[in-house]
C-alpha cells in the first residue's frame, strides 16, 4: 500500500478513480518540476492560487500525490550500474514473503523491488559502482537473506526512459476518446 504525506498506509481501492483536466494539469506540472510554488503551479493550471492549493491539499490527502523528493542520479554517487536481478524464493508463505520484503527495503543499494508474477518471484532494481560491487552485494548483502532458492542478473546497457510516475496529462492524452 502506498503511504500519503502523513505517512498513513492509503488502500489504493480508496484512491479517487477520475481526476479532472484540473487535477490532472496539476498533477502533470508537479510531475515536471516538484519545487513549483503554488503561485507557480496556479499559474500554469489556470487557477488562483487558494483553490489550486486546496486541489493540492486534497490530492495529497486522498492519496494521489504520495510524497515529493529529490531524483539524485546513481552516477553522481560513484553508482554506475543498473542491475536488475530476479529472485526466486524457496517458499511463498506469508511470514517469508514479508521478511524477504522487509530485509530487500534495508538494503541501501536496492532501488526498487517488485513482486511479481511468472517464473520468478521478486525483480529487484540496484545500483552498484561496477561488477567488483556488485559481486560484493550479492555476498554481502542479498545472498545473507534466508529463503533464496536462485537469482538471476541482467545489467542494464542504458536507461532509456526513468520516470517515477506516470503523468496523468499524457496519459489521459492517450486515452481512447
Amino acid at each position: 500500500m502506498a503511504e500519503n504525506l502523513t505517512g498513513k498506509a492509503k488502500d489504493p481501492s480508496s484512491l479517487p478513480r477520475t481526476l479532472d483536466r484540473i487535477d490532472r494539469k496539476i498533477l502533470s506540472a508537479l510531475h515536471r518540476n516538484g519545487r513549483l510554488s503554488i503561485s507557480e503551479l496556479a499559474e500554469q493550471v489556470g487557477l488562483s492560487t487558494s483553490p489550486c492549493w486546496a486541489r493540492v491539499k486534497r490530492l495529497e490527502s486522498n492519496g494521489t500525490i504520495e510524497s515529493y523528493s529529490a531524483i539524485i542520479n546513481p552516477a553522481a554517487l560513484g553508482l554506475r550500474d543498473l542491475v536488475f536481478v530476479e529472485i526466486t524464493l524457496e517458499k511463498h508463505d506469508d511470514k517469508v514473503l514479508e521478511r524477504f520484503g522487509q530485509a530487500l527495503a534495508r538494503i541501501p543499494e536496492v532501488i526498487e523491488a517488485s513482486l511479481v508474477t511468472g517464473e520468478y518471484d521478486y525483480l529487484v532494481k540496484v545500483a552498484v559502482a561496477d561488477t567488483a560491487d556488485y559481486e560484493r552485494f550479492l555476498r554481502d548483502r542479498l545472498y545473507r537473506i534466508e529463503g533464496i532458492r536462485h537469482t538471476r542478473s541482467t545489467f542494464s546497457l542504458r536507461t532509456l526512459k526513468r520516470s517515477v510516475s506516470v503523468d496523468p496529462l499524457l496519459l489521459s492524452q492517450a486515452e481512447p476518446r
